[in-house]
């Protein structure tokens, strides 16, 4: 009788311990890195990807911005009720194939932060659990043509802290979108900072 109520002391031990780790990976996420480069490597497919997966939030800080499939999953994100934040740089204002109309459109409002002379951040973070950041951009030509990197952090809640912190900063001193008309006078900031090729654009940067 004693070693049937042992074994079942130690059987019971194991299903708390089992039930435990079950309900736990529920609440937290396990570590994991994923390092993805361009050109053709696969950046926009890993960011639509965690933007298709998101439930809850989607916070975002972006330079130039015009990447037509990330934009439309994050429409559709918003559409299934996730809260979509984006931080823009004021390029996006007066850039002819920014996403910026097609977000505003879809009532999604992104602010522009200028209190810098370029805000350059490339960051998204998905439901306080995962932190994508790197050099590439929103954009067409960061996937086909430029040489970018791609670093996605899972289960990593200091580094989230951080980043979002980050985030609440930047928010913090951002404006509302201020629509510019179009001018093709000179070539636009992330042209002149060796983000796309000038004469190699397209509707579809």
């Amino acid at each position: 009788m004693t070693w049937l109520l042992i074994a079942t002391g130690f059987s019971g031990a194991f299903t708390f311990l089992f039930i435990f780790k079950k309900i736990a990976h529920l609440f937290t996420t396990p570590k994991a890195i994923a390092v993805h480069f361009s050109p053709a490597g696969g950046c926009a497919d890993a960011l639509i990807n965690e933007i298709h997966k998101a439930r809850h939030e989607i916070l975002i800080q972006a330079y130039s911005f015009t990447s037509k499939p990330i934009s439309q999953a994050l429409v559709d994100a918003k559409k299934r009720g996730v809260k979509i934040d984006i931080v823009l740089d004021g390029s996006n204002e007066r850039e002819q194939y920014t996403e910026l109309h097609f977000l505003l459109e879809h009532s999604i409002h992104p602010v522009i932060d200028s209190h810098h002379p370029i805000a350059h951040n490339k960051i998204m973070i998905f439901d306080s659990r995962t932190i994508a950041t790197g050099s590439f951009n929103f954009t067409h030509q960061a996937e086909q043509n430029n040489a970018e990197n791609l670093l996605i952090l899972k289960g990593h809640p200091e580094l989230v802290d951080l980043y979002k912190k980050n985030f609440a900063i930047h928010k913090g001193h951002s404006r509302a979108v201020q629509l510019k008309p179009e001018t093709n006078t000179g070539a636009p900031k992330h042209e002149m900072f060796g983000h796309h090729t000038p004469g190699t654009r397209s509707h579809a940067a």
